[in-house]
C-alpha cells in the first residue's frame, strides 16, 4: 500500500485530498498546525486504520517514520483575511516549510507536488495567463507576503528537482470551491453566500467589473490527482475557463439563496486586488487530458447546501 503525506489537512483542498487518497486505497498521513484548519474537515477520516493525523508546524522540522511514496504540500494560510494577519506564518510555511518537505522528499525518495496559486501572475497584464507568464507582482504590497512566498516555493521546488533530482509537480491553483470553505475566510465565494444567507449586503469592492473563473472542488482534486502520477514537472494551471464578473456572480448568488433581505453594495477596491483572472487550461488538456466538468450552477448549488449548514443566522 502507498502511503502520502498531504499538509495543511484538515483545510478546504487538504481534506478533500485525503478523501481522494483514502478512496483510491494510499495510507494517508495528514498534518495540520490547525492554525487555519479545521478538524470537522477530517473527523469522518479518524475511523479509518489507513488514516493518521499528525499535529505540526511544517515551518519546524518534519518527521515521518516509515516509507512514503508521495508529499503533497498544502499548508498555507490562502485568504487575504488570514494571510494578512499572519504574514510571517505564510512566508514561512512557504519557504521554511518546502524546504523541510523538500528535504524529507529527498529522504525518503517520495514525490513532491507542492499547491501554488494563481496568485504568482499578480494582477495581469496577460490575458488569460499562461504558464509561461511571469507575473505581475507587487513584492512590498499587502498581498506580497502570500505571493511572493508562493513563488519561493516554486523556485525552491525547481531547484531541489534539478540540483538533487527529486520528482516534483507544481500546481497554479485558480479560484476553486466547494463544501468545506470557511465561513468567514474573506473571499468571495463564502463572502457573498454567508451574506446572502444572513440577508445582509453583498460586498462588492469597486464597480464589480473584476471577474474570476470558479472551479469546483471535486474537478480540481481530479486534476491534482493526475498531475502527481504524471512525469510532468513544470508549473500547470489549473481551474475553469468560464469568467464572470462580481457583479453578475452577486446577481447568481442572489438568484440562488433566494433572500429578499439579501441585496448588493459596493466598498472601495482593495489595494493591488487583480481586475481580471482566468486560466489558460491548454497545458492541462494535453498532458492530463484534464478540464473542468462539473457546471457552475450545479457546484454552486452543492456549497450552498453546505453553507446552509454553517452560517448562523440570528
Amino acid at each position: 500500500m502507498k502511503r502520502v503525506l498531504i499538509t495543511g489537512a484538515a483545510g478546504f483542498l487538504g481534506s478533500h485530498l485525503c478523501d481522494r487518497f483514502m478512496k483510491e486505497g494510499y495510507h494517508v498521513i495528514g498534518m495540520d498546525n490547525l492554525v487555519t484548519g479545521n478538524m470537522d474537515n477530517l473527523s469522518h477520516l479518524f475511523p479509518e486504520k489507513e488514516f493518521e493525523f499528525y499535529f505540526h508546524d511544517v515551518s519546524k522540522f518534519v518527521h515521518i517514520p516509515g516509507e512514503l511514496d508521495y508529499i503533497l504540500h498544502f499548508a498555507s494560510p490562502a485568504s487575504p483575511i488570514e494571510y494578512l494577519k499572519m504574514p510571517i506564518q505564510t512566508l514561512k510555511v512557504g519557504s521554511l516549510g518546502t524546504h523541510n518537505l523538500l528535504g524529507l522528499a529527498k529522504a525518503k525518495n517520495a514525490r513532491f507536488l507542492i499547491a501554488s496559486t494563481s496568485e504568482v501572475y499578480g494582477d495581469p497584464l496577460v490575458h488569460p495567463q499562461t504558464e509561461d507568464y511571469w507575473g505581475n507582482v507587487n513584492p512590498i504590497g499587502p498581498r506580497g507576503v502570500y505571493d511572493e512566498a508562493k513563488r519561493f516555493q516554486e523556485a525552491i521546488t525547481m531547484a531541489y528537482h534539478t540540483y538533487h533530482g527529486v520528482e516534483t509537480r507544481i500546481v497554479r491553483i485558480f479560484n476553486t470551491y466547494g463544501p468545506r470553505m470557511q465561513v468567514n475566510d474573506g473571499r468571495v465565494l463564502p463572502a457573498f453566500f454567508s451574506q446572502a444567507i444572513r440577508g445582509e449586503g453583498l460586498t462588492i469592492f469597486g464597480d464589480g467589473s473584476q471577474t474570476r473563473s470558479f472551479c469546483y472542488v471535486d474537478d480540481l482534486v481530479e486534476g491534482i490527482y493526475r498531475l502527481l502520477l504524471s512525469d510532468y514537472h513544470l508549473p500547470v494551471n489549473m481551474g475553469n475557463t468560464s469568467e464572470i464578473t462580481m457583479n453578475q456572480f452577486a446577481d447568481e448568488v442572489l438568484a440562488l439563496v433566494g433572500n429578499p433581505k439579501a441585496r448588493k453594495i459596493n466598498k472601495p477596491l482593495p489595494e493591488d486586488d487583480p481586475k481580471r483572472r482566468r486560466p489558460n487550461i491548454s497545458l492541462a488538456k494535453k498532458i492530463l487530458d484534464w478540464e473542468p466538468k462539473v457546471p457552475r450552477a450545479e457546484g454552486l448549488a452543492e456549497t450552498l447546501k453546505y453553507f446552509r449548514t454553517v452560517v448562523k443566522v440570528d
